[in-house]
């Protein structure tokens, strides 16, 4: 049977409330008393309710994470960022995947709440309002970061016109002519995707060259395998080189190419974003534009740290991070 607080009280030979005192650091104590309460809860193993303590105190070092799926390279990079500065500043960070399931997330955040979660961070690809009017009832510092999404929200992104625009001209530097853009179609009026399309649009439009869009409904294997009949029309029709709205998809349309004979550069040239390690293993190696996904995190675990010490709410000012052009063996040189 597990010792309680009367326990240590009886044995130390003072109070309930002296004890208390002492877990809680709440109030002054003799040293001599502190170190017979100390004494009988290591010779009891007495261990203190943590969320009771946190009550008192106000403070459970805790951090709440929610991710949508723990397997992508986008969410791991940016977790990591997160867990590894969170822990810097002692506080422990706790994660739950919901797999997209928008209640489970709500589920999540509410569970987080009654642990008494200090900050609440979302790593999404999609997004859940209700989740977001959830979080802002609870009044807890949070912050979502998603790859598809202009939140404006004090987030921490990259410049994404100006990102398109250097791989667009950096294809076009090699020689190529036309291009497509396959972009990701889901709520394009209301996602990052737009700037994406508008630049690559601009880009091509500034140089008199031909181009065309394709949507994809996802950058998974399927969502490539759906849009694979319109990119294959685009390679037999003259395209050369293709930019993909992430890495992912870029590799998954490799791979479909592959399987009837088209190779990547020699028929076709491929580009991306993310910059994760899918680029970095796939060979030939995705030219991409290389996202600091662990600043990412690291930037916004550091945003809610700051709230959350200064007892104030979240500041509203987006951060810009540099983003970088990785050059790659997927973009030939048809000059």
């Amino acid at each position: 049977m597990a010792s309680t607080i009367k326990d240590v009280a009886k044995m130390a030979d003072v109070s309930i409330s002296t004890v208390s005192r002492v877990i809680n650091e709440s109030k002054p104590v003799s040293p001599e008393t502190r170190r017979r309460v100390l004494h009988a809860i290591e010779v009891l193993d007495y261990k203190p309710n943590e969320i009771a303590r946190s009550l008192v105190k106000k403070k459970s070092n805790i951090i709440g994470v929610i991710v949508n799926d723990l397997g992508t390279t986008y969410t791991s990079q940016i977790l990591r960022g997160v867990e590894e500065i969170g822990r810097m500043y002692g506080y422990d960070i706790i994660v739950a995947s919901s797999y997209d399931n928008t209640e489970l997330e709500i589920k999540f955040a509410k569970i987080f709440s009654q642990k008494q979660a200090e900050g609440i961070i979302v790593i999404s690809e999609s997004l859940n309002q209700k989740l977001m009017f959830t979080l802002e009832e609870m009044k807890v510092p949070h912050l979502n970061i998603n790859r598809f999404y202009n939140l404006e929200e004090g987030e921490a992104t990259i410049n994404q016109e100006r990102a398109t625009e250097e791989i667009t001209e950096y294809v076009i530097n090699k020689g190529h002519k036309k291009i497509a853009y396959l972009a990701m179609a889901k709520d394009l009026d209301r996602t990052l995707e737009k700037q994406k399309v508008d630049a690559f649009k601009n880009t091509m439009k500034k140089h008199n060259l031909e181009r065309e869009i394709v949507y994809a409904p996802s950058v998974d294997e399927k969502g490539a395998q759906d849009i694979y009949g319109k990119v294959k029309a685009l390679y037999q029709s003259g395209y050369t080189a293709m930019i993909c709205t992430q890495d992912e998809l870029a590799i998954h349309i490799a791979n479909l190419f592959y399987g009837e004979g088209i190779r990547v550069p020699d028929d076709i040239s491929l580009a991306g974003f993310g910059g994760g390690p899918l680029a970095d293993i796939y060979r030939p190696r995705i030219t991409t534009i290389k996202i600091p996904y662990y600043n990412i995190g690291a930037v916004s675990i550091r945003k809610i740290l700051k709230a959350i010490e200064n007892n104030r709410e979240m500041e509203k000012q987006e951060i810009v991070l540099q983003a970088k052009l990785v050059e790659g063996g997927s973009v030939k040189d048809i000059r």
